[in-house]
């Protein structure tokens, strides 16, 4: 079990790690709202990486990892993950008017 302390290197290495393995990888994400404290696990049963934060910014940086994973999983391992944004860009909606009275 290996924490990593540099975000990007986390990133880096749990990419590499699922596109190695892709069958028997797995991705867990544990919050203590006690602690305010994240910690994200990417193994292989071989292999642990692990990054923990007590930081709100790395949360939404969480986000986009999802996101890479999600892509990794539905694509295939050999998907390109350069495009993949942390919040997609949702259509603006329309409000709608309700029923006034008369």
């Amino acid at each position: 079990m290996v924490y990593i302390a540099l975000w990007d290197e986390f990133v880096e290495r749990s990419v590499q790690l699922f596109r190695a393995n892709p069958q028997t990888s797995r991705y867990m994400m544990k919050y203590r709202h006690c602690d305010g404290k994240m910690v994200l696990k990417v193994t292989d049963n071989r292999e642990c990486l692990k990054f923990k934060t007590d930081q709100a910014q790395e949360a939404k940086k969480m986000e986009k990892l999802n996101n890479i994973f999600f892509t990794l999983m539905a694509r295939g391992p050999d998907a390109d993950v350069s495009e993949v944004s942390g919040k997609e860009q949702a259509e603006p909606q329309l409000s709608k008017k309700g029923r006034r009275r008369q």
